[in-house]
């Protein structure tokens, strides 16, 4: 019995808790120096990002975004807001070149919690 709820665990834990897919944009040079809405400085090379449910003062968190195009991945803080514009989340332009989508300027992703 003990086993089994110990496998359940460890399978739930490997699950993500809730991903979301949608439209990724970048932004950069226009915010570099900036204060965030966590209260950092704003660097477009950083692996950061902004989502609309972000909120001043929270301490940021980290979240796993997929470029569903490519199937390249990498991790991010989310230390900032945006607007609710009709996409989940703008990244800074060193993730986004990560990503492979600088050029294009949007991409579908693939958010989750790492």
């Amino acid at each position: 019995m003990l086993r089994a709820a110990i496998a359940a665990a460890l399978l739930c834990a490997a699950v993500p808790a809730h991903a979301v897919t949608g439209t990724a944009s970048w932004y950069g040079k226009a915010h570099h120096g900036r204060l965030t809405a966590s209260g950092e400085r704003f660097d477009m090379t950083r692996a950061t990002c902004a989502t609309p449910t972000f909120r001043s003062g929270h301490k940021p968190y980290t979240v796993r975004v997929t470029n569903l195009a490519n199937g390249r991945s990498t991790t991010c803080r989310v230390n900032d807001r945006m607007s609710r514009n009709g996409r989940i989340i703008d990244v800074s332009k060193g993730v986004a070149e990560r990503l492979g989508f600088v050029r294009a300027g949007l991409a579908k992703v693939r958010v989750t919690r790492p």
